[in-house]
């Protein structure tokens, strides 16, 4: 029943948006630019190279509490069936007691020489020292939720579709969670980490605040006139960023080595535009600014020098971390069993940490052979959707900065927003193409070294990602650009019968063909929708019903929605990736 009522709410918001997208004309871009300033309107692909050098990156510590949860993981591995068995469900136990008094009892089990226990002897042991997954949250009413808000999608008149939104919305009061007192007067007996205020979760098997999710769920919410539980999830993202310097991929203590897309800044402006908070704004500022460091610093930033003997700066997803995801950690160590010493084996896993840092995890689009899971190399890549949502943050910065009185922040941010929009012209632009594409790096290249741009580094396979761009305005307000990519995008094969697919490249891997995506959907379209070209803008109104109608059939069809979609099928929800697909609200992303 729990999981028939986590419908991830991704989708719900990608849905609110979408529809209120169909329903009304968009604002007038003039008035858009002078409210704010402008938003950003491979077939290279050389062998697996971890054999060369040595990781030397820097490690994120874990937790004593982490290390002896992996352990259970693997017996766990061990004992169950693989179709019984969820890893993450192991690592998000919590101790009933001590850790020392737990690990004893644990080493007195009989064992295989597998590391493998009889089922009865496990289960009766998880039982007996440690509380279930998820019982270190709190279900909490949410402060401002209404069961028909005022002013709630007005112009969806359609009455079946405006009582499919109204369904979706209730499911918020399922996913509002506080942190427990345990977590807070007892953290070393959690990996949930403590968190302020209460929020939302995604749902099903995550039980714990996201970081990119968060801005999907904050555009649902404030759909759903629910500004101050929009405004609780920005002050639990910068107590994260408070603590440790960046935004956490998640609120567990595992995740602590990486980060996840940076759309911080994104959701303050979208609270801001909807609610004029100045305090939120003064706020978020300061940490904004520490997150823009975080994600300049050496390890994530490299140069290239283009052929007008320019020098720019762009960023990688890199994680600090050089182990088997302790989330995953049982299946991290059966891919990489196929490498021959220890170095190789932290060099792949630093390259699956950084997939999960991007969100991608996993795609064809990060491996240097795409039928080789194990040629991973993440870190050897320029995202260009990444260096386009640190192109936003700029731009928002730059914005904030403006209302708060700090000209010369503000300045500085704008500066560097049309440096960066030049790079994209140099680095990441395919005329032939009309796309911008991700760049692969020259493997062994330090951050510091610039790089010269080779024609042959940009990875030339068709991505959604290669569209996301369009979704800064400092892009979509240049019109010509936007038909060139619109037609670009109509002929690319990624436009399907239910929205746009990941990718061309059949993997089963769960960020490729056929699945879709809302947080791509809705970058898109609303990308699309922004522009003053009447073709683009009614591209955007056909993805957006494709994706709609896709979602309201597998609705009715399952009683939930879902994190993907096959877009080959109306109605069909996706398949692919380590996990079971999943079901939550915490996701609802706009059809």
């Amino acid at each position: 029943m729990f999981i028939r009522l986590n419908i991830l709410f991704f989708h719900s918001t990608v849905i609110y948006h979408l529809l209120s997208l169909l329903s009304e004309r968009p604002p007038h871009l003039l008035s858009l630019l002078s409210e704010r300033p402008p938003m950003a309107a491979a077939n290279h692909s050389p062998s697996s190279p971890y054999s060369c050098g040595k990781d030397s990156g820097p490690v994120i510590p874990t937790t004593s509490l982490v290390t002896f949860l992996e352990r259970i993981q693997e017996t766990a591995f061990q004992t169950y069936e693989r179709s019984k068995f969820d890893h993450k469900d192991f690592i998000d136990l919590s101790l009933k007691f001590d850790l020392s008094t737990t690990v004893k009892a644990f080493d007195e089990i009989s064992k295989t020489e597998n590391g493998s226990v009889s089922t009865k002897d496990f289960e009766e042991f998880i039982g007996k020292w440690f509380k279930s997954a998820g019982e270190d949250l709190v279900y909490v009413e949410p402060m401002d939720f209404e069961t028909e808000p005022h002013g709630f999608l007005p112009k969806v008149e359609n009455p079946e579709v405006r009582a499919w939104a109204l369904e979706v919305h209730g499911l918020w009061k399922k996913l509002s969670r506080e942190v427990s007192s345990s977590v807070h007067d007892h953290p070393e007996l959690h990996t949930l980490l403590p968190l302020p205020v209460p929020g939302m979760i995604p749902g099903s098997r995550f039980r714990e605040v996201y970081y990119w999710d968060s801005y999907w769920v904050i555009r649902g919410l404030l759909a759903s006139k629910m500004h101050e539980t929009a405004k609780a999830i920005v002050t639990n993202l910068i107590s994260l960023l408070d603590t440790y310097g960046y935004v956490l991929n998640g609120a567990r203590a595992y995740y602590t080595n990486r980060s996840q897309p940076p759309l911080l800044s994104a959701m303050v402006y979208e609270i801001y535009n909807r609610t004029g908070d100045v305090d939120l704004v003064k706020k978020a500022l300061p940490a904004l600014l520490k997150e823009y460091q975080f994600w300049n610093s050496e390890i994530h930033t490299m140069i290239i020098h283009d052929a007008e003997n320019c020098n720019h700066s762009l960023n990688r997803y890199y994680a600090m971390w050089n182990k088997p995801r302790p989330e995953a950690s049982a299946i991290d160590k059966r891919f990489a069993s196929k490498f021959l010493n220890v170095n190789e084996k932290q060099k792949f896993y630093r390259e699956l940490a950084s997939t999960a840092e991007s969100g991608w995890d996993f795609s064809t689009r990060w491996m240097r052979n795409p039928s080789e899971f194990t040629s991973l190399s993440t870190t050897t890549i320029l995202p260009v959707d990444l260096n386009a949502f640190i192109l936003r943050m700029e731009l928002d910065i730059a914005f904030f900065a403006k209302i708060v009185g700090e000209d010369a922040i503000a300045e500085d941010f704008l500066t560097a927003s049309h440096t960066r929009k030049k790079a994209f012209n140099s680095v990441f632009w395919n005329e032939n193409m009309g796309q911008w594409v991700d760049y692969w790096l020259n493997y062994g290249a330090e951050p510091k070294e610039p790089q010269t741009w080779e024609a042959q580094n940009q990875n030339q396979n068709v991505f959604a990602s290669n569209f996301v761009p369009l979704w800064i305005d400092l892009f979509n307000s240049d019109t010509p650009l936007v038909e060139k990519v619109t037609r670009s995008l109509q002929s690319s094969g990624l436009l399907r019968a239910a929205g746009i697919a990941t990718s061309l490249t059949n993997s089963g891997h769960q960020w490729d063909f056929p699945n879709g995506w809302a947080p791509i959907q809705h970058m898109i379209v609303e990308g699309l929708w922004r522009s003053a070209s009447i073709e683009a803008r009614k591209v955007a109104r056909d993805i957006a019903e494709r994706w709609i109608r896709a979602n309201y059939v597998a609705y009715k069809k399952t009683g939930t929605m879902h994190e993907k979609y096959n877009v080959e099928k109306c109605g069909e929800y996706g398949a692919g990736g380590i996990y079971r697909p999943q079901v939550s609200v915490g996701r609802m992303e706009w059809c």
